[in-house]
């Protein structure tokens, strides 16, 4: 269930940091070293800088940020990111807008979103990664969990590990210290149910320090989902089970963070 947050009159500028790392891996089956290499090509085709940028742009714009300035760099022999940095719209005169230069606070231009990507293969695995990790680093009244389902929804997202950190405080017109301005008792509150529903998730939440943490697995491996260049059709069944057990094994090794030597897992 998405909760709905609950602004509070404060005094003066909302000095609280929220930030949001979210970091995202894709599985592939690649059986030998052309299809890793076709598969690190094509991870790096589809995610650029560019397609990066125009991401963390509608990410500015869903969660109510301006755009200050954008950096972009893609790298050899493989990988990209974009560094965003942004500023909240105020309400000036009733209208949604950016406060003239003069009238913004210094820290509030430190607002920041990035993305890194992180193709891996070896040749000793038939499983090929792709990582990306993304941080929405924000002041004042921005809220980056407004973006987890457009950011779920841009990536094949296999499993998803969220962290989520509130810092400083804020004061009401009263003058009491506020250390958090919306409710949350788990990140899953802001993930819709229907999303939700499709993972093996867990969480590790230290409310009282405003540390939130959960992590997300797919639960239904469809199979063609994860061949590169391989239709399932066309596989004897020992080669679907092998493989079935080889993403298994290594979606499992990433989720709870370990290695599982001869790990025998139901099939999906």
């Amino acid at each position: 269930m998405v909760r709905k947050q609950h602004p509070i009159k404060l005094y003066g500028f909302n000095n609280l940091t929220k930030t949001l790392s979210f970091n995202i891996y894709d599985i592939c089956y690649t059986g030998d070293e052309f299809e890793r290499k076709a598969y690190i090509e094509y991870i790096n085709q589809q995610y650029n800088s560019n397609r990066l940028k125009k991401i963390l742009t509608e990410v500015t714009k869903i969660i109510n940020a301006k755009i200050l300035n954008i950096a972009t760099q893609d790298y050899e022999p493989q990988g990209a990111s974009v560094t965003v940095l942004v500023s909240e719209y105020h309400d000036v005169n009733g209208l949604n807008e950016v406060p003239k230069k003069d009238s913004v606070v210094g820290h509030l231009d430190k607002s920041h979103l990035t993305v890194h990507t992180y193709p891996e293969s070896h040749p000793g695995n038939p499983i090929s990664t792709f990582r990306v990790d993304i941080d929405v680093s924000t002041c004042g009244e921005i809220s980056p969990l407004k973006a987890l389902h457009y950011l779920i929804s841009q990536f094949d997202s296999d499993i998803i590990t969220i962290d989520y950190r509130i810092r400083g405080f804020t004061r009401d017109l009263n003058g009491e210290k506020h250390f958090l301005d919306h409710s949350i008792d788990s990140i899953q509150d802001y993930i819709p149910d229907e999303i939700l529903s499709k993972y093996t998730t867990y969480d590790v939440n230290l409310a009282y320090t405003n540390i939130f943490h959960t992590k997300m697995m797919l639960n239904t491996l469809v199979l063609d989902n994860y061949l590169f260049n391989l239709n399932s059709a066309d596989l004897t069944e020992e080669k679907v089970a092998k493989i079935r057990q080889a993403i298994n094994s290594e979606m499992a090794e990433i989720y709870y963070g370990m290695n599982i030597p001869r790990m025998k897992l139901e099939k999906k």
